[in-house]
């Protein structure tokens, strides 16, 4: 890294310029006969034997010269290492910063990611419980073939308890809703036959099946498969008897279709 010197600022000459300048001090004595005086052999030996030459203060000057540009060599090595350290702790202290932005930055990305799997969970918990109090056709897509309540001899109450939704023969049959299964397997004039009892406490009944998917105590929720459509038991052809009722005994019936439609269901 460059390092400058702020403008104004005034430091000694190097080391060689000094020399030169020594130097030509030098000459500059010896050109005047000062040194060329205290050269002489004559007066050097005399010296030598009487007494220590005589101080010009010429030494003393250069050696005072060279002092304080030791002086400023040192000062002048201070203020650069200063600098330097400045230099290197503005650096040091931007590092930190950016450190501590990445890692600001870095907590809030999974504070977001965080806000935003809860919400997810949320959802989901919310559409998972409307799912379970949901109610559904018994049969996708079907309709009713024989009303609610209908007379005929094939019923011995002498009415429908129940309707006959149009179910090809294995169809897939559904739980309406939420329930356990209370009933499963053979029902006499039902054939193979569900009972289940709703979360809200009501019964629902699918009849004439060709087979059933389920077991008595099992946990059923809307949509889920209990069985397939069929003829058996006290049934002219394919289809699937459907009940509703407030109990589990027979005769405690309720119209299948306004008990559909009371829970959303398009019959």
């Amino acid at each position: 890294m460059a390092f400058t010197r702020a403008t104004g600022k005034h430091r000694a000459p190097s080391r060689l310029s000094r020399k030169s300048a020594h130097a030509a001090g030098v000459a500059a004595l010896a050109t005047s006969g000062v040194i060329g005086t205290l050269a002489s052999p004559a007066f050097a030996a005399e010296a030598d034997r009487t007494a220590a030459p005589e101080d010009t203060g010429l030494t003393t000057a250069i050696a005072d010269y060279e002092l304080a540009d030791e002086v400023a060599d040192q000062a002048s090595a201070q203020e650069l290492a200063a600098e330097v350290a400045e230099r290197q702790a503005e650096a040091e202290m931007a590092a930190k910063r950016n450190a501590e932005a990445r890692a600001e930055a870095a907590r809030k990305a999974e504070a977001r990611a965080e806000a935003a799997r809860e919400a997810q969970e949320r959802a989901d918990r919310e559409a998972e419980r409307k799912r379970l109090n949901s109610f559904t056709l018994p049969v996708a897509g079907s309709y009713v073939s024989t009303a609610y309540q209908s007379a005929g001899a094939m019923w011995s109450s002498g009415s429908h308890s129940g309707v006959d939704f149009h179910a090809p023969y294995g169809s897939t049959v559904v739980s309406v809703g939420l329930g356990t299964v209370v009933e499963a397997g053979w029902g006499g004039a039902y054939g193979n036959n569900v009972v289940i009892r709703m979360n809200d406490g009501t019964y629902t009944q699918y009849g004439h099946l060709a087979s059933v998917g389920v077991s008595v105590g099992q946990s059923v929720a809307p949509g889920q498969q209990i069985g397939v459509s069929g003829s058996t038991g006290n049934s002219s052809g394919p289809h699937l008897h459907f009940e509703a009722r407030t109990s589990a005994e027979y005769g405690s019936d309720i119209d299948p279709v306004s008990y559909l439609r009371a829970r959303g269901v398009n019959v």
